[in-house]
């Protein structure tokens, strides 16, 4: 990864990928036979064109094609066919505009087939000449209906092979577990940068320069919200005059490594010890939801939980008038916790097949009242998942109930007070086991802390 130093030894990421790219390969051949097609073609993706102008997007590889390969370089295509050593076709222009990507190296090389291509021409003539029984996995670009594929984004085949990625390889829990630091080590320094005063997109280039990387090597674009900003749950903007008033700061920010994200969040205070007091409480509550993860574990009642144990915390911080269940039964714990608890997390960060019920077909539903969740099934051993529960100030949510009979249960002079603050999100990365879970953030900040008390030393 461009930028990134790792912890994880290449020759541990080498003996972990073989057996990893082998389970790779049975999952798809299962997904072909069960679709009636002998081969697979994925490809990473292509730049696209800003409208009426000769640049491009920042590029984004396809999750299918990370899949086989750690490699983010548009137009290169990973061709499968069963019983066979995979090919991978890597695209190097021949360019004097921009610097052509150098021959694939590293630990996960040696089990493909590498050919180079200079264009999707070329890539073409690397291929089989019929792939009249080949099934096509990503965007369509222009000459795709001249490649002569027999199927292209098969919803049943595509099925098949997102609902295996929710359990997790030796390898890719290597790979999330070295992104997990890489975001704990931004997160450290963004919070110094908070403690010093610094505006949102000072705290940004915080994290980018401790993690190493460039924006548009994160998972996402981080939410770095100042004061009121935390009540705004995609926080887009990075303001660069620090506010003439500090309050707080809610940042979700994540790293990525081998193309695995991780995903975290943190509030912090500026200093008011009653907003402290309530973002501890809420870190116990987070952590009091983390000790109920394990396999087996229906996702909906970890939410339904976290609501519960949020209306405590509401009733607790003084912030409705009513007993605890009151406030859930009448549906005000859904004013302060508007969001899923949580998600799948792997090559996206939200990642796929959260709903589905099996690679046949169904989706899990929601619990009643709760359509916002991203993950519906219950939990298994390898599973990687997000447990990120709020309390938030939002300002339209607020409106809405002060109009009709949740008015009356909320004690809206506590929410004047601590409206200025935003919110507070606790955001955690889980590795599911079969008695429980691996805290891949907290494990991650325990180890770049002590790194630092080690410097320091």
């Amino acid at each position: 990864m461009p930028g990134a130093t790792t912890t994880t030894p290449t020759s541990s990421l080498s003996s972990l990928f073989g057996p990893y790219l082998e389970a790779v390969c049975r999952r798809s051949t299962q997904a072909l036979m069960a679709c009636g097609h002998r081969a697979l073609l994925v490809h990473s993706g292509s730049l696209l064109p800003v409208f009426q102008d000769d640049r491009t997007y920042p590029f984004e590889v396809s999750a299918p094609f990370k899949v086989w390969a750690p490699l983010a370089e548009p137009d290169c295509f990973v061709y499968f066919e069963p019983g066979r050593r995979p090919v991978l076709v890597f695209n190097q222009p021949k360019d004097y505009w921009y610097k052509p990507p150098a021959p694939p190296e590293g630990y996960w090389t040696e089990h493909f087939d590498i050919r180079t291509c200079s264009d999707r021409e070329s890539a073409r003539a690397l291929l089989p000449a019929d792939l009249g029984a080949t099934a096509y996995v990503g965007e369509a670009f222009a000459e795709l209906g001249t490649w002569g594929v027999a199927a292209h984004n098969l919803p049943r085949l595509l099925r098949h092979l997102d609902f295996g990625r929710a359990v997790k390889s030796p390898y890719e829990l290597a790979c999330l577990r070295e992104a997990s630091r890489l975001g704990a080590r931004g997160h450290l320094a963004a919070q110094r940068a908070f403690a010093a005063g610094e505006s949102e997109f000072a705290i940004e280039l915080a994290f980018l320069a401790a993690c190493g990387l460039r924006e548009q090597e994160l998972p996402y674009n981080p939410i770095i919200a100042l004061n009121e900003g935390g009540a705004v749950l995609h926080y887009q903007v990075l303001e660069k005059t620090a506010p003439a008033g500090r309050h707080s700061l809610l940042i979700d920010a994540g790293a990525e490594f081998g193309g695995y994200a991780s995903d975290i969040t943190r509030t912090h205070s500026a200093g008011d010890a009653d907003f402290s007091a309530l973002i501890a409480r809420m870190d116990t509550l987070q952590q009091a939801l983390c000790d109920g993860v394990r396999a087996g574990v229906d996702w909906r009642e970890v939410h339904l939980r976290a609501h519960t144990l949020t209306a405590e915390v509401l009733r607790e911080a003084e912030i409705v008038t009513c007993g605890a269940e009151e406030a859930l039964a009448a549906g005000v714990t859904r004013v302060f916790l508007p969001h899923g608890v949580g998600h799948l997390l792997g090559l996206e960060v939200h990642d796929v097949g959260g709903f589905m019920r099996s690679p046949e077909g169904g989706d899990i539903p929601t619990p009643e009242g709760h359509p916002h969740l991203r993950l519906t099934r219950t939990l298994e051993e390898g599973f990687v998942v997000t447990l990120e529960p709020g309390i938030y100030f939002i300002d339209s949510l607020l409106e809405s109930a002060r109009a009709d009979e949740r008015s009356r249960l909320i004690k809206w002079s506590r929410v004047r007070q601590l409206r200025r603050f935003g919110g507070i999100r606790i955001e955690d990365d889980l590795a599911v086991t079969a008695t429980g879970c691996e805290n891949l953030t907290r494990e991650a900040f325990r180890a770049e802390q002590a790194c630092g008390s080690r410097d320091a030393a």
